[in-house]
């Protein structure tokens, strides 16, 4: 059945890991009939978690879509990992989304994840609900939960129900305080009861205020609501509709995934107060001369879609896209506004979890899928070749946390790589990078549970094992004083010999990394035509240092001197002889090791301050600065040396609780103190070694 965009609801479920968000999807599709029975995480039998490395861990991993039909509409909702490994999902999500439910759970105070859903939609001045879960656990306190949300998140908060509990504090059901009815739940259906008693003053108290806020809506509302005048129920919801569009409104819900109730209730809300397609803000992009441009769905455009998400699996490739404007049909030829190539569309699907349907046709606002598009991926606009739209990027965050991979099994560098390609396209957030300098194949992620998930995956899709390891560091050398030394090579066999003799003067120069090579001779000691092959000695040599094996850089190598045999000389004996006077006088030149330096800027609560400045201080980093952000956060800029970084996205979450973030840039090299540099050379021996 297709849905007119009116009729269509795309959400994001968002919060902390374990509070629920797969669970209420489960819920919200038994409730509406769509499912027999309800799958647990704990089971491995959820709609949402069918990826088999979700199962192993009982966590989500991936992004789900899992379409609700209810009373009319189509509720597209989407449910992302709590993880922050995997926040990357939960942007693709967003950039999709109309409206986002925060899920938090009715223990445990207000948990990080929550944190962070919460600035993510407020980045976007996203239209976001609040639905309290787990209210069927024991001691659970949802006047308690509810303060800690207003605390943190403002006055803007307003519940929308009422939790209904028993004398051992076991909550039996909730009243809706919009409509003024109670309701329990008896074998996952819902059933009406009196509201009681003691629930009828406070009932009516919130349902006042949601009054007030109805009438600070409009300047009509305000003068009918002084008048003392009822707002007819149509009122109300605009009033509340209009509300929770521009975020003056953030209405409170709770419920029982488990027992159901709440949900309906929920898909009430989500129906009558969340913002479909055409209501949602416009996407940013650039047109087809490059310039700026905002793009709002609607259904009169030509046909736009955009594909906010990879899947490839052993059946095949599938790109998840939204309808921009219009509709889309199979066999239909779009432009790929980033290859500026035209794609034919494949067949078209309806996604439930990793259950698809196939369909003629998507339309507008609506969210899919499209099958074997090689050539498409994350983040590409579909357009039509009338109307050139290229959405902007998505805001990943920088990965940091990197590790050197390498093959269990000598010779399968290429299927490492393949399989990481392949992984790449459906978690963007990620980087490979083969280090020609330290000849190793860094994959960089966002932390060590999303680099062991990969890890996995190569070796149950890919069939390759491998092993992670510790990132070389790429050091430099230098020297730091003038010294001359002659490089002689003489070599006498039965017919023509070989003979190159120089005198080279090997001096520091700052200015320049690259290593220089100059000439000063007189009088022909070394002929002319010689001189590009005792460059190029001296080149060859500066690739490995005599402390660690490291790349020499700032050196003036001078050539003032030498002789040469009319028969014997050619130019591999003046480039042989070049490199011994290399090897004779950079260990009398006082070489040292220089480190790179990176820019690291840390965004952390202020009561982390400490801590943070601390351990900074531990890794022989340099504090440039601090600057206030909104959210009670600082800044810190700092210098550090990349050495010292390894393992820091691991230990800003231990200290932080997982509320620090940053990012980290490489600027230059500078000189390694003692201590540092006898560790660096000692691992580097120990390396040659093996």
């Amino acid at each position: 059945m297709s849905y007119s965009p009116h009729s269509i609801r795309n959400v994001c479920l968002m919060g902390h890991g374990g509070n629920g968000k797969t669970t209420l999807v489960e819920s919200m599709l038994r409730m509406t009939g769509a499912l027999d029975r309800l799958g647990k995480t704990s089971e491995g039998n959820t709609v949402c978690d069918y990826d088999p490395e979700e199962k192993k861990r009982q966590i989500s991993i991936s992004a789900a879509v899992a379409p609700v039909e209810y009373n009319g509409c189509k509720i597209n909702v989407l449910d992302t990992p709590g993880n922050f490994d995997f926040a990357g999902e939960v942007v693709e999500c967003l950039s999709v989304a109309d409206a986002a439910v925060l899920v938090c759970a009715a223990k445990g105070g207000l948990s990080v994840g929550t944190e962070r859903a919460w600035k993510l939609v407020e980045q976007r001045k996203m239209p976001r609900m609040v639905y309290i879960s787990k209210m069927d656990e024991d001691n659970v306190d949802f006047n308690s939960a509810f303060d800690t949300l207003r605390d943190y998140f403002g006055k803007n908060i307003a519940p929308l129900m009422v939790p209904i509990w028993d004398e051992n504090k076991k909550v039996t059901g909730i009243v809706d305080v919009l409509h003024k009815r109670a309701f329990e739940p008896h074998d996952s259906k819902r059933v009406e009861i009196p509201i009681p008693e003691d629930k009828i003053a406070v009932v009516d108290e919130i349902y006042g205020k949601l009054m007030e806020s109805v009438a600070e809506t409009s300047e009509e509302f305000m003068e009918k609501f002084f008048s003392g005048e009822e707002f007819t129920y149509a009122e109300i919801m605009q009033g509340l509709k209009s509300g929770v569009r521009d975020c003056s409104l953030i209405p409170v819900v709770c419920g029982s995934s488990y027992t159901g109730l709440g949900t309906l209730l929920l898909l009430d809300v989500i129906v009558d107060l969340f913002p479909n397609p055409l209501e949602g803000r416009p996407y940013a992009g650039t047109n087809r001369e490059g310039e700026p441009d905002e793009f709002i769905v609607s259904q009169g455009a030509v046909p736009a879609a955009y594909v906010f998400k990879t899947v490839a699996d052993q059946y095949g490739k599938f790109s998840y896209i939204k309808v921009l404007s219009d509709r889309i049909t199979s066999d239909m030829t779009m432009v790929n506004s980033t290859t500026g190539q035209n794609e034919k569309l494949g067949r078209l699907y309806v996604v439930r979890g990793n259950k698809t349907e196939e369909v003629k046709e998507l339309l507008c606002g609506d969210i899919g899928a499209i099958g074997k598009m090689d050539k498409v991926r994350t983040g590409d606009t579909l357009c039509d070749a009338r109307k050139f739209m290229k959405i902007d990027p998505m805001p990943f965050a920088e990965p940091n946390y990197s590790k050197a991979i390498t093959p269990k099994t000598r010779g399968q560098e290429d299927k490492v790589a393949a399989g990481l390609s392949r992984l790449n396209e459906e978690d963007p957030t990620f980087t490979v990078v083969n280090n020609a300098e330290t000849h190793q194949m860094v994959v960089t992620c966002a932390g060590d549970i999303q680099l062991d998930v990969l890890v996995s995956k190569l070796k149950n899709r890919f069939g390759v094992e491998v092993d992670l390891s510790e990132p070389r560091v790429a050091y430099r050398e230098k020297i730091r004083k003038t010294v001359s030394k002659q490089g002689r090579h003489k070599k006498q066999t039965g017919g023509s010999g070989q003979f190159g003799d120089v005198w080279i003067r090997f001096e520091p120069n700052p200015e320049v990394e690259e290593p220089v090579f100059a000439e000063e001779v007189f009088g022909g000691s070394v002929p002319k035509n010689f001189f590009p092959a005792v460059e190029k000695g001296i080149k060859e040599a500066c690739v490995h240092g005599v402390l660690a094996g490291y790349p020499v850089v700032n050196l003036k190598a001078v050539l003032y001197d030498g002789s040469y045999h009319p028969v014997d000389s050619s130019e591999i004996a003046f480039k042989t002889a070049a490199q011994l006077a290399y090897k004779a006088a950079l260990p009398e030149a006082s070489p040292c090791l220089m480190e790179p330096v990176g820019e690291l800027k840390v965004t952390v609560p202020d009561n982390y301050m400490g801590d943070v400045m601390g351990d900074l201080n531990k890794r022989r980093g340099r504090v440039m600065g601090m600057d206030p952000v909104e959210g009670g956060c600082q800044v810190i800029t700092a210098e550090v040396p990349m050495a010292e970084m390894m393992t820091y996205a691991i230990d800003l979450r231990a200290m932080t609780q997982s509320r620090g973030s940053f990012v980290l840039h490489f600027v230059r090299y500078e000189d390694c103190p003692p201590a540092a540099q006898e560790k660096a050379i000692a691992a580097a021996q120990a390396m040659a070694e093996e």
